[in-house]
């Protein structure tokens, strides 16, 4: 209980069907952070057919995001709750009180930067909100658009499921082989995922040498000859360079140029080691 873990969910042949993060704020109480409605079907499918596991969808409630490096600054005031790194450390999930507010917090970020998801019932969102504008402006707080989201995740290297990765491709082949354990409890995809042969393309970070950003869907060529595709990419704002993720041969190595085909013109870029932004995870876990 308090912990939070980032999963993925996969079909028998061990396909990625989503990815969702799971927080457990007490020993009986788990929330699924999914995708969308089949998250939801997928997981009532496959619940114990003893009753055990009840399953509902999360209904009249808002979630905001306080991300960055003075998120703990923002919220403490806000808060009777103990936020410190000690006693609310990345990766976990606590009941707390913000602003007289009942919260649950979970302590991770799609930013890539310290912070938590705050989720209270919707007839509270909009004073969560106030409270958290009112101090977070003292500290140069912004308020960010899920565009602004998509080119933070990419400096992280965070893969956005239907886009970068669907059950097309596997965990491995996806950068993401971290989420599946060979030993331990069996899990629906186990037996596929051991079986499958390794695929020829793997899901890589293109740095490009030009400002242009790429839109999503443009082949990808070596040595004029097309080899693969990019999903997505955006203007990284940390890292001052345009940024492509793309399914390209897997036995690459990092450093290989390659081009995006923009319209009429050819866009030189390179394969490079992620994450491109604070690749040891110091500023999440402040």
């Amino acid at each position: 209980a308090g912990a939070v873990t980032y999963c993925l969910m996969l079909d028998e042949d061990g396909g990625i069907r989503s990815d969702v993060t799971v927080a457990r704020f007490s020993k009986d109480r788990f929330v699924v952070g999914g995708n969308g409605p089949r998250d939801l079907a997928w997981l009532r499918r496959h619940a114990p057919a003893d009753g055990s596991v009840s399953i509902s969808a999360m209904a009249g409630i808002a979630c905001a995001a306080l991300w960055g490096p003075a998120a703990r600054e923002i919220l403490q005031p806000l808060s009777t709750d103990d936020l410190s790194n000690d006693a609310f450390p990345y990766l976990s999930a606590r009941a707390i009180d913000v602003a007289g507010i009942a919260v649950d917090a979970t302590r991770i970020s799609y930013a890539g930067e310290l912070g938590w998801e705050l989720v209270v019932p919707e007839e509270s969102g909009a004073e969560l909100w106030d409270r958290l504008w009112k101090v977070g402006r003292t500290h140069g707080l912004i308020a960010a658009g899920r565009a602004a989201l998509g080119t933070l995740r990419l400096e992280k290297g965070y893969r956005a499921w239907g886009i970068d990765m669907t059950p097309e491709h596997a965990p491995p082949d996806a950068g993401l082989a971290f989420t599946a354990r060979s030993g331990g409890p069996a899990f629906i995809g186990r037996e596929g995922l051991a079986t499958r042969a390794p695929a020829a393309r793997a899901l890589r970070c293109l740095l490009l040498q030009d400002d242009q950003v790429a839109m999503g869907g443009e082949p990808v060529f070596l040595d004029d000859a097309p080899v693969g595709y990019v999903t997505t990419a955006g203007f990284g704002p940390s890292v001052r360079r345009s940024i492509a993720y793309a399914w390209v041969p897997a036995a690459l190595p990092e450093g290989t140029p390659l081009a995006i085909a923009y319209f009429e013109r050819a866009l030189p870029a390179a394969i490079a080691a992620e994450p491109l932004f604070d690749p040891s995870g110091a500023r999440l876990r402040a």
